[in-house]
């Protein structure tokens, strides 16, 4: 089973990844090292957001599946936020179609609380801006309630609470 951990930009997701592998020893996957192999290999091609490639929601089922069997894992963690309801069925689908359940997570928290995050974030300052940017395109990603088999609301708890829910969940 491939547990995705989906959410907004800057909501948790990776730390709370990391709790999760800590506390089950399942292996993580970040579908973003695809986007960034794409963008490489890309470069003469301008690329806003490699999620808008097909090629990246083609290569991160195939890629997944593959680390699973060559890991001979039966559940491992990916964390991505995937904002766009087509480009998440895309990916389900790949998965599903490689034989792969998926246990999909989302994220949330208070707006006010993840602007609080994003803000004080010192890991990836950097990208500070950017997902402020985006707390509006979360908002507007609701579909993704009605399309997750776990919704986690992180406001106010901590990376191993949220973890030990998850954990709980898919073992359910």
């Amino acid at each position: 089973m491939l547990v995705w951990i989906n959410g907004p930009f800057g909501g948790g997701k990776t730390t709370t990844a990391d709790a999760l592998a800590t506390d089950t020893g399942w292996p993580r996957f970040d579908p973003e090292h695809v986007g960034f192999v794409l963008q490489a290999n890309l470069r003469d091609i301008e690329i806003d957001d490699f999620q808008d490639l097909s090629a990246w929601r083609a290569l991160v089922p195939a890629m997944a599946d593959e680390l699973m069997a060559f890991r001979g894992s039966d559940t491992m963690i990916a964390v991505q936020s995937v904002l766009d309801e087509s480009y998440w069925s895309e990916i389900r689908a790949g998965l599903t179609g490689r034989g792969r359940d998926v246990f999909h997570v989302w994220l949330t928290c208070d707006e006010d609380e993840l602007r609080r995050r994003i803000e004080h974030d010192e890991d990836e300052a950097d990208a500070r801006a950017w997902r402020l940017d985006h707390v509006d395109a979360f908002t507007r990603a609701r579909w993704a309630c009605g399309a997750a088999d776990l919704i986690v609301d992180t406001t106010g708890r901590s990376p191993e609470a949220i973890a030990a829910t998850i954990a709980h969940a898919v073992r359910a």
